[in-house]
């Protein structure tokens, strides 16, 4: 690959700079801070776009790349550090939990290109499922209902219903 090729022309961020910018300082000072409480950051989030349904608890040092790329159901739950680098939409369903450290990835290059093209990729993660602490989760993953990622997990592809994963790469071990 040569890195002076690299072009991200085609890419579409959704919003105009100053508004990403405005995103970054929001960011920083109120949703990735220590504050407790998650009403400001499901406040705050909804602002910039997010549509994000009831209950939902949000805790400190939580990191939104674009908020207008994300869906979030009821009463999900998104647990400190967690990180969700979403330059294309993830959609979280009812009754998520996402725990610490999570990292959710849309975003890679394409290593064989001598340009390192970027590839966008949504994540969509089903109803009642389980992301555990620093588990991650790969551009264009789906994650089906009741599924868990174990600890420090690495998935990608489409993971099947009421199944646990562990491992990286992640790997099938036993239905839930």
């Amino acid at each position: 690959m040569d890195l002076s090729r690299f072009e991200n022309g085609d890419f579409q961020r959704g919003r105009p700079a100053w508004v990403e910018a405005l995103w970054l300082l929001v960011q920083a000072l109120f949703v990735a801070s220590w504050l407790p409480g998650s009403a400001h950051r499901v406040w705050l989030l909804r602002a910039f776009g997010a549509r994000i349904g009831h209950g939902a608890v949000l805790k400190p040092h939580l990191r939104i790349k674009f908020p207008w790329r994300l869906t979030l159901g009821d009463h999900v739950w998104l647990g400190e550090n967690l990180w969700i680098d979403n330059l294309a939409l993830v959609e979280i369903g009812d009754h998520v939990c996402l725990s610490q450290g999570a990292y959710l990835c849309t975003g890679s290059h394409d290593w064989s290109s001598p340009n390192f093209n970027l590839i966008v990729l949504p994540i969509r993660i089903a109803n009642r499922a389980w992301i555990c602490a620093r588990a991650s989760l790969a551009p264009g993953t789906v994650v089906g209902e009741g599924a868990v990622i174990a600890l420090g997990s690495v998935a990608s592809g489409e993971l099947l219903p009421w199944h646990i994963y562990a491992g990286a790469p992640a790997v099938m071990v036993r239905r839930r």
